[in-house]
């Protein structure tokens, strides 16, 4: 039972914290009115009138923080629930009306819902997870889990409410910039664009299971969460990546980059040289190098690089390090071909527009499912692909000269 001596007293506390808080703002709301009389006067702030806003600032703030610590220590001795944790994507289907009704009532038919993407795992609004990763306090201090980048990760994202995107390309640019004396022509720059259209791309797939899976909670949200969505994001990687732009794919980065030309002789070159240059080339179109991406084969020939005497160039063998070449993030993924390389430009080059997030079906409807007593679960997204800068991707090969 909470203790009613606690709360009559804590809640006096609060009363004359309020008081005072009241006091507190008062005081706040006059320094705002001496200082925009001084800046309408004199142009400026005197110190004094300074130091009179700080201290009123800083006593509301500490008395505002008071009122919070009592509020909340009121609110545990009463019992209050713990704030719920964000659910997964999975847990948001099984949970979801619509489906619980379906499950409870076994009928054919389908039921389609909605998922919004999660972006962030440190924030509790629309579209992230919350609080997603509960903790779990231990003595001492514990490394953070390095989670792998993605070629999303490195492309501007954006979002669309069309079925088709339309972007200016550019194809070309002469930089005539000079001195101009007086009362002489200005140079004339030049700049060409096309007019580029990218339809946006469904990306789907299904699995079909036993129909007892809609009694199985745990069952299906092992299927949404770790292989379908999973499966999504491979795709898209290889078609951001090496998309052909017909038969519906999306239009990939590397069939429009500029092949490697090394814009200066190294004797020798060797796979990390030709990387650099790589890069270069990349500066030489006066746009920044954002990053790498190679397969991860090839990434771990460069960690494996070794000095004459066996001591590791770039790998910690005790630890993980977040990939970095050249100063550059690098994003290993295998939807690339081993011994292939591209680096670019990513964040003014191209854009990542999202149509549809994931989204899961599940479905009774087909008649080998109805007659074998079965379920299809189905996963897709759309999204659509803007390469703005084609020149400012560089791709060639890892090896050496």
């Amino acid at each position: 039972m909470p203790d009613g001596s606690f709360d009559t007293s804590a809640l006096a506390d609060v009363k004359q914290l309020a008081v005072e808080l009241k006091a507190a703002s008062d005081a706040v709301l006059k320094a705002r009115d001496v200082t925009q009389n001084e800046m309408r006067n004199l142009g400026l702030v005197t110190g004094e009138t300074k130091q009179r806003v700080d201290e009123a600032l800083l006593k509301q703030n500490e008395l505002q923080a008071r009122i919070d610590d009592v509020e909340q220590k009121m609110a545990r001795r009463n019992g209050a629930a713990e704030p719920a944790a964000a659910k997964s994507i999975g847990q948001q289907v099984v949970e979801a009306e619509a489906v619980k009704a379906y499950m409870s009532s076994k009928p054919r038919g389908s039921v389609k819902v909605a998922l919004k993407a999660i972006t962030s795992v440190t924030t509790d609004t629309d579209g992230n997870g919350g609080v997603l990763i509960r903790p779990d306090r231990r003595p001492g201090l514990l490394e953070l889990p390095q989670l792998r980048m993605t070629i999303r990760d490195l492309i501007m994202p954006g979002q669309t409410d069309s079925n088709n995107v339309e972007y200016l390309r550019e194809t070309a640019f002469t930089n005539s910039a000079a001195s101009v004396p007086e009362l002489e022509l200005k140079p004339e720059s030049t700049m060409r664009f096309d007019m580029v259209n990218t339809p946006v791309t469904t990306i789907a797939h299904w699995v079909r299971a036993s129909r007892q899976v809609l009694d199985d909670a745990a069952q299906l949200r092992s299927i949404i969460d770790e292989r379908l969505r999973y499966g999504l994001r491979l795709e898209e990687e290889a078609q951001i990546l090496a998309g052909t732009g017909t038969g519906g794919d999306l239009q990939g980065i590397l069939p429009l980059a500029t092949a490697y030309s090394a814009p200066i002789t190294i004797t020798g070159a060797t796979g990390l040289d030709r990387l650099r240059l790589a890069i270069l080339q990349v500066q030489n179109t006066e746009y920044p190098a954002t990053g790498i991406v190679m397969h991860p084969n090839d990434w771990a020939g460069i960690e494996l690089s070794k000095t004459d005497d066996g001591a590791y160039l770039f790998a910690n063998i005790q630890g993980t390090v977040t990939p970095r070449l050249w100063g550059l993030p690098v994003v290993t993924t295998s939807r690339i071909t081993a011994g292939t390389f591209l680096v670019g430009a990513f964040r003014p080059g191209a854009q990542l527009f999202d149509r549809q997030d994931a989204a899961v079906e599940v479905s009774t409807e087909d008649r080998d499912n109805f007659i074998r007593n079965a379920v299809t679960v189905l996963a897709e997204e759309r999204l659509a692909l803007a390469v703005y800068l084609p020149q400012a991707f560089v791709t060639g090969t890892v090896t050496g000269a």
